[in-house]
């Protein structure tokens, strides 16, 4: 049991791995994680804001996974094009854009009053 449990977490490094080196978007969306990371270790933020800062990283990268997982089985199912395909990939998508939108406005919320705070000297 415990060696099914293990080779599972491999399989799963494979396709962080897989996701990684495929979608040019996911290094976007790490560029700005660690920007996020940097600036809460520069104004020292809270502890909830790191979980809050934290929890929307990890939203917009599963949002990006899963949207990565839904154009591939998209394409399996209708290698050619199909209106439906297209719906699905464009909500898929959609779902990224939400996600990283309202993390940005709750980094927008944990950072803006730090940085006016810090040019008011």
């Amino acid at each position: 049991m415990l060696s099914k449990r293990i080779e599972s977490f491999k399989y799963a490094f494979q396709g962080i791995k897989s996701f990684y080196h495929s979608e040019p978007n996911v290094k976007i969306h790490l560029f700005f994680a660690l920007i996020v990371i940097i600036g809460g270790l520069f104004f020292n933020i809270s502890t909830t804001e790191w979980c809050l800062s934290i929890g929307c990283i990890s939203v917009v990268l599963m949002a990006e996974a899963f949207n990565t997982a839904l154009e591939h089985i998209t394409d399996l199912v209708s290698p050619g094009y199909h209106d439906l395909a297209k719906k699905t990939k464009d909500v898929a998508a959609g779902a990224v854009l939400i996600a990283a939108f309202g993390s940005a406005l709750i980094g927008f919320l944990i950072f803006l009053p730090k940085v006016l705070a810090l040019l008011e000297f």
